[in-house]
C-alpha cells in the first residue's frame, strides 16, 4: 500500500523530469555522452576478458587436463649438475634421444603418473582411387585420445591388442574423411600411406582450433591427421631409433681419444619419438612429477639435456592470471570515463538548477515540497544516465563485435557484463544527481521567484 502511495505521490514529479529532458534534447544527449562511451568501453573490455578466458579454457581442453609434455630439444647440452668435463681421460657421452623405452619407464616407475602416450609424427601422402593428399601420420597409444580430449564421431579407437601387435589400423581426421570418403561411410574401408594399406576403424569429430594454441603449446588440429598405433608406425613405416653405424663408430673413436674434452663430448642419436604426453593423477602433483621426469630422463640420457619438459596447464593458468590483471586494468581505465560522465551530469544539472530557479520557486509556491523537487531533479539525472547506459550497451556490443571481426580477438558479451553496466549507469545518475537535486530543494521560494 505504501509503494502505491509513493508511486502516486511522486509520479507527477517524474513526468515533469521527462518533459524537461524532451524539451532539451540536445543538452540531454550531450550530457549522456560520457555515460554512453563509458558503458560501451566497460562492456567491450569485459567482452575481451571473457573471450580471453574462454580461449584459455579451450586451450586447456586441447592440451588435456593435468598433462606434462616431453619433447626433444634442438641441441644436446650437458647437465649443469653433472661434473664439468675437460682434461685428460674424459669420455664422450652419448644419448639415445627420446625413445619408446623412456615412455615405458615413466609409466612404470613414477606412481603419480596415470597414463602415458608416446607420439611419432611423419609426413606422408595418403592415396586412394588415384587421389593423393598430404597428411600427418601419427603413431600414438590408445590413451592419446583420452589425454587430449579427442572425441570420435564414429567407429572406435584401436585396442590394446591391436597396438601391441602393430596391426595396420587407423583413426582418421575429418578432412581425410571429406577428401576420400565424402559419399560413403569410411569405417571398415582401407586407405594407403606409403606402401602400407591401413584399415579405417574410427573417425575423429571435427572441433574448433585456435592458431595461438599451436604457436604457444605445439599442438595442432586433428582434421588432417591419420592416427595409427605407435608400434605400427615403428614396424611398418619408420623407426628412427635404429642407430646409424657411423654414429657408433664416431663415439667409439672419441672414447678412445683421451684428448677430447667433456664440454665437446655430447652427442645424441635421432629421436625415436617426437613427444611423450604424460597425465598426472592430481593437479597438485604436476610440478613434482615434472621434476622427477626430468631427473629420470637425465639419468637415462647420460646427463645430457636433449629434451624439454613442459607443463601446459600451469603455463595456461599463468597466462590466465596475466590476462585477468590486464583486464582489471583495462576495466579500471574504462570505468574512469563513467566517473567523468557522472561529473558531467552533475555539472549540467547544477547549471540547470540555476537556469530553472524561477520554475523551482513557482512549484514551491503552489505547494511542492522539498522531496518533490529532489525527486524531480534526481529523476531527470537518473533518466539521462540510464538512457545513456542503454545506448552505451548497444554501442558496447557493436564494439565487441567489431573487435572480434577486425582485430581477430575473441570477444564474448555476457549477460553479467550488461547487467553490471546498466546498474552502474543508474547508480552514477543517482549519486551524481543527488547534489544538484538537494541544492534545488534548498532554494528559498521567495528568492527563487525574484529571478
Amino acid at each position: 500500500m505504501n509503494i502505491i502511495h509513493l508511486f502516486t505521490r511522486y509520479f507527477h514529479d517524474v513526468i515533469i523530469a521527462v518533459e524537461a529532458i524532451l524539451a532539451n534534447k540536445m543538452k540531454s544527449m550531450l550530457t549522456a555522452l560520457g555515460i554512453m562511451f563509458g558503458v560501451a568501453a566497460v562492456i567491450s573490455m569485459l567482452a575481451i576478458g571473457k573471450g580471453a578466458q574462454q580461449e584459455v579454457l579451450e586451450q586447456i581442453k586441447l592440451v588435456g587436463v593435468n598433462n606434462i609434455i616431453v619433447t626433444p630439444s634442438e641441441t644436446a647440452l650437458g647437465s649443469p649438475d653433472a661434473p664439468s668435463g675437460g682434461g685428460i681421460g674424459s669420455v664422450k657421452r652419448f644419448s639415445p634421444g627420446l625413445t619408446l623405452r623412456d615412455a615405458e619407464a615413466i609409466q612404470a616407475a613414477i606412481p603419480t603418473v596415470n597414463k602415458v602416450s608416446p607420439v611419432i609424427s611423419l609426413n606422408y601422402h595418403a592415396v586412394l582411387n588415384g587421389k593423393s593428399y598430404p597428411v600427418s601420420l601419427e603413431g600414438v597409444s590408445p590413451y592419446y585420445f583420452e589425454l587430449l580430449n579427442v572425441q570420435l564421431a564414429d567407429g572406435e579407437i584401436f585396442t590394446q591388442d591391436q597396438s601391441e601387435r602393430g596391426l595396420p589400423v587407423c583413426v582418421i581426421g575429418d578432412n581425410i574423411k571429406n577428401r576420400f570418403f565424402s559419399t560413403e561411410d569410411p569405417i571398415g574401408k582401407y586407405i594407403k600411406c606409403g606402401d602400407t594399406w591401413l584399415q579405417v576403424i574410427g573417425l575423429i569429430e571435427r572441433r574448433d582450433f585456435t592458431a595461438s594454441a599451436s604457436d604457444e603449446l605445439g599442438i595442432s588440429s586433428t582434421d588432417n591427421k591419420i592416427f595409427v598405433p605407435v608400434k605400427t608406425m615403428l614396424l611398418r613405416f619408420k623407426d628412427r631409433a635404429r642407430v646409424d653405424p657411423e654414429i657408433l663408430e664416431s663415439v667409439t673413436r672419441a672414447g678412445a681419444n683421451s684428448t677430447v674434452s667433456g664440454d665437446q663430448a655430447a652427442t645424441k642419436a635421432e629421436d625415436q619419438l617426437d613427444k611423450i604426453i604424460i597425465q598426472v593423477e592430481e593437479t597438485e602433483h604436476l610440478g613434482v612429477t615434472a621434476d622427477i621426469i626430468k631427473r629420470m630422463l637425465l639419468r637415462r640420457h647420460s646427463d645430457i639435456y636433449d629434451f624439454e619438459v613442459t607443463v601446459p596447464e600451469l603455463l595456461l593458468k599463468q597466462q590466465q592470471k596475466t590476462n585477468d590483471i590486464f583486464n582489471i586494468v583495462l576495466g579500471a581505465i574504462a570505468s574512469i570515463s563513467l566517473v567523468v560522465g557522472g561529473i558531467g551530469i552533475m555539472n549540467i544539472m547544477l547549471a540547470s538548477v540555476w537556469e530553472r530557479i524561477r520554475e523551482i520557486g513557482t512549484r514551491q509556491a503552489i505547494g511542492a515540497s522539498r522531496k518533490d523537487i529532489i525527486v524531480q531533479f534526481l529523476s531527470e539525472s537518473t533518466l539521462i544516465s540510464v538512457s545513456g547506459g542503454m545506448i552505451g550497451i548497444i554501442l558496447g556490443v557493436i564494439m565487441a563485435r567489431l573487435i572480434n571481426v577486425m582485430a581477430d580477438i575473441q570477444t564474448i558479451v555476457s549477460v553479467f557484463s550488461v547487467l553490471v553496466a546498466f546498474g552502474v549507469s543508474a547508480t552514477v545518475g543517482i549519486v551524481f544527481g543527488y547534489i544538484p537535486a538537494k541544492r534545488a530543494a534548498n532554494q528559498d521560494p521567495v528568492e527563487s521567484l525574484r529571478h
